[in-house]
């Protein structure tokens, strides 16, 4: 049986309470929120802090919300809660593709936003869809919060720009007219870790491609975006010509490595094709031609 390191605990119930302990036991401190990522890693003693702090207690980090022209998420909100939201589904519907396929139903009761973007794992699938709507993480530290954007906020697996003394505390996406988006996974079954994943936000102007985001998961694929195949896509008509050459691209540029899962060359493919797919679907959704459900 695999049980993790002994470590202590601490309970939080404001923001800046957490930040208070975060900096006292800097850097063996590490925040507590769904736990179900960095649970299974302390067991496996990949992860060994000396302290948890607990955040569950903070009210008023739990949130989605409208504020002006930026749908705001607090990283205390449950998978559960993104995927409900009709406010988060009426202009990114990406979002409730990306959580249909997250974990299971017990996960996504209790599981967090923020929880799960801090972990970074190149494999998750929330990362690559906030990259490629263009949002950006609040970050509250010592000295005050810092806005931050999604694509900068990775610096490698597992690792991201929070210092030891501060937390994520909100992400915000910018509401744009005549947007489309969707996301599709590949997995070896239901919420399963994917195989190759793609996320795509299009914003279109008289039948154009005016800007577009595209995300990718578990591919290599450097801050989660396919930024090659985007740059490409400005400014192209929205058809399956450029579809097909941005799939190509999207899969040229990414890095997937050979596992249990799959060859790079297969991985490489599924890049391909779901790019195509993705991008067909945010178009469609972007014109009003019906939400469609992305295949299973």
């Amino acid at each position: 049986m695999q049980v993790p390191a002994q470590v202590e605990y601490e309970k939080a119930t404001s923001v800046g309470q957490a930040l208070s302990l975060l900096a006292r036991y800097a850097p063996a401190g590490r925040i507590l929120a769904g736990g179900h990522s960095l649970i299974p890693m302390m067991k496996l003693r990949l992860a060994q802090p000396e302290v948890l702090i607990d955040i569950n207690g903070i009210a008023g980090l739990r949130y989605i919300s409208r504020s002006g022209h930026e749908l705001r998420i607090g990283a205390l909100a449950r998978h559960a809660d993104l995927l409900s939201s009709e406010l988060a589904g009426q202009h990114f519907t990406i979002l409730h593709d990306a959580e249909r396929v997250i974990a299971d139903p017990v996960v996504r009761q209790w599981g967090t936003i923020g929880g799960s973007l801090c972990q970074a794992d190149p494999s998750e699938d929330l990362s690559a869809a906030f990259a490629a709507l263009k949002g950006s993480m609040i970050i509250h530290g010592p000295g005050g919060s810092r806005e931050v954007p999604a694509r900068a906020f990775h610096t490698g697996p597992y690792e991201t720009v929070v210092g030891p003394a501060e937390m994520l505390t909100e992400i915000r996406l910018p509401v744009r007219r005549d947007t489309g988006s969707a996301y599709l996974k590949v997995c070896r079954r239901a919420g399963d870790w994917p195989i190759g994943a793609a996320g795509a936000a299009i914003w279109l102007a008289d039948g154009r491609i005016a800007d577009v985001g595209i995300g990718l998961t578990a591919v290599g694929a450097a801050h989660f975006v396919a930024a090659e195949a985007e740059e490409f896509l400005r400014g192209q008509p929205a058809g399956e010509e450029a579809f097909a050459r941005a799939g190509e691209i999207a899969a040229a540029h990414c890095n997937p490595v050979a596992d249990q899962r799959g060859p790079v060359e297969y991985k490489r493919h599924l890049v391909g094709e779901l790019t195509v797919r993705v991008l067909r679907l945010a178009v469609r959704r972007a014109l009003g031609l019906g939400s469609m459900e992305p295949a299973s």
